[in-house]
């Protein structure tokens, strides 16, 4: 049977990237430091998901794993020395901690002279993610190792597509998701032509396919989130159901499909974007999935990112001369955003007690354009509470 490594036992993993690894007739080793999720796997060996729609179908994932990187990092070297395959989903930040590790296993491989290529592919909500291990992973390889890594190491880059709301079981490996999922694969950089998973969507050509669902999904949702706990909603359905909150979420994709439409003309059209963008309106409205405000606008620090869900686009849409507006309406309600129980959120709202608010907007969006700048400060002057 062939071999994955995933990095990442949680619901995304869990519920998404090992369903399709599953299907494809993968025996899969889940690497964690939850101690609870890894001791499950390694008892039952399956587990089950739950598909979030009115018939509440029920996938059964078998021949898992589990291996605690924490307590036994010699066992995920041996299993990505012996992997035909290996993922990630643990959130952009963690990448840089699993780099060490991932180096080591390729050492070994190359150690024991494994000609068989491997593929890493970064199943996270960023732009280039793989591309972004890659460079971690080389920062611990001698220029020998480089060299293999370049004859038989590739990192594509993906996007992915799945919303799985936060949840808890009494079954600890059990998890709920959405019927829509969507992974992309940068089929240019892979190294393994042999593998093609069904289930995923192919290219050549990953930009567009990424910006369209980061700046569709993840800009909508964040865009939903924000302003639904401005308005001191809960939950993405209960926001939703506001008609104002639902206009929003429209003014934002218009925006969006005028700049993908502009830059990636020759990938896209104007109806099938309309009807992708009334497809995750769907989505999101899923009376099924009861998703917190909280889990979708957490961490905000990141999401005012320079490369980011809000600022990107709305550097682009200036660039083009494209209303931007309804983008900017959201960063303002995202520094107004409140969350005792998020780092980021308290970190943000002490910052703007001491830091002049053009500075700390620089510092947090790595703005230098003072028009933008300008333009931001005056939203978040409107939506201080």
């Amino acid at each position: 049977m062939k071999k994955a490594v995933h990095f990442g036992a949680g619901n995304i993993g869990r519920g998404f990237i090992g369903e399709i690894l599953s299907k494809n007739g993968f025996d899969i080793h889940f690497v964690d430091t939850n101690k609870s999720i890894i001791d499950e796997l390694n008892n039952r060996h399956s587990y089950e998901i739950g598909i979030a729609s009115s018939e509440h179908e029920k996938i059964s994932v078998k021949a898992v794993s589990g291996i605690n990187n924490s307590e036994n990092p010699e066992a995920v070297i041996e299993a990505i020395a012996k992997a035909d395959i290996l993922t990630t989903a643990i959130g952009p930040n963690v990448l840089p901690y699993i780099a060490e590790l991932i180096a080591i296993g390729l050492q070994k491989r190359k150690e024991e002279k494994v000609q068989s290529p491997l593929d890493i592919i970064a199943c996270e909500n960023m732009i280039g993610g793989s591309e972004f291990l890659e460079e971690k992973v080389s920062d611990y390889l001698s220029e020998s190792d480089k060299l293999y890594l370049s004859k038989f190491i590739g990192f594509p880059n993906a996007a992915v597509d799945r919303i799985v709301p936060a949840q808890k079981h009494k079954d600890v490996l059990y998890v709920e998701v959405e019927p829509f999922s969507e992974w992309v694969i940068d089929a240019s950089h892979l190294k393994n032509k042999e593998i093609k998973l069904e289930g995923v969507h192919y290219t050549t050509d990953l930009e567009p396919f990424i910006e369209r669902k980061l700046f569709s999904v993840n800009s909508g949702h964040a865009a939903v989130a924000y302003s639904s706990a401005y308005k001191g909603y809960k939950t993405i359905l209960e926001g939703l159901q506001d008609e104002e909150i639902l206009n929003i979420l429209k003014a934002v994709q218009k925006e969006t499909r005028a700049l993908l439409l502009a830059k990636w003309a020759q990938y896209f059209k104007q109806d099938e974007l309309i009807k992708y963008h009334e497809l995750i309106i769907s989505r999101f409205s899923n009376p099924e999935i009861i998703d917190e405000v909280s889990r979708v606008a957490r961490t905000p620090i990141r999401k005012l990112g320079y490369d980011e869900r809000f600022i990107r686009p709305i550097r682009e849409l200036n660039d083009r001369k494209l209303s931007y507006q309804n983008h900017l309406d959201i960063v303002g309600k995202i520094f107004a955003y409140h969350d005792e129980n998020d780092a980021q959120a308290i970190q943000l709202q002490e910052k703007l007690k001491i830091t002049e608010l053009p500075m700390l907007i620089e510092e947090v969006t790595g703005l230098s354009n003072q028009k933008l700048i300008l333009e931001i400060e005056k939203v978040i002057n409107h939506y201080k509470k």
